[in-house]
């Protein structure tokens, strides 16, 4: 259904699962399993895993908190995207990697929900992409001191948006974890 030409793949972005992102967000440890799961899955149906990891002032590159978790380990030939904004196709090499791959489908997993999920949703879908979010494979902290929701309700109601938005030509949705078929619909 995608708007992309020649595009027919499909391929998971595990997004900004790095040690200082993932530090104490809401199931963290859940999550994490289920990236992997997700990540195990891809590579037994030759799907490609794109790996995303932002850095900033914040998340210096080659620190400890900029890496990856150690639950999960990049293939090294896996794709991993560098970023430094929550759109992972923003200045960055993501969109000359998936058009590499003929990718016009990605599933969306990782880190921080309410704002590089929600962004790279986003972007995917303005770009052409068919974009799914894995429901039960982002998380986020807790921001309810800046006045946000707790992170269950900011988790809930990012799957029930991207559960029903849509846009011409393309499709959205979101899935559970053991719900994903990388070579189905859903």
């Amino acid at each position: 259904m995608t708007t992309l030409e020649n595009r027919p793949n499909t391929a998971l972005l595990v997004v900004d699962v790095q040690n200082g992102v993932v530090e104490g967000t809401h199931e963290r440890d859940a999550v994490v399993a289920n990236v992997g799961s997700l990540v195990e899955r891809a590579r037994q149906k030759r799907v490609p895993v794109v790996w995303v990891q932002h850095s900033d002032e914040g998340l210096v590159r080659e620190s400890e908190e900029w890496r990856i978790v150690p639950e999960l380990s990049p293939d090294d030939a896996e794709p991993l995207v560098q970023k430094n904004y929550a759109d992972a196709f923003e200045d960055t090499t993501l969109e000359t990697v998936l058009s590499g791959l003929g990718v016009g489908r990605v599933f969306v997993a990782g880190a921080q929900t309410d704002e590089c999920i929600r962004s790279t949703l986003h972007g995917a879908i303005v770009r052409g992409y068919d974009a799914t979010l894995v429901s039960d494979a982002h998380t986020t902290e807790d921001q309810t001191p800046w006045g946000a929701p707790p992170p269950d309700k900011v988790i809930a109601h990012t799957n029930l948006y991207w559960g029903n938005h849509e846009a011409p030509g393309r499709k959205a949705g979101a899935v559970e974890t053991k719900d994903v078929d990388f070579d189905g619909t859903s």
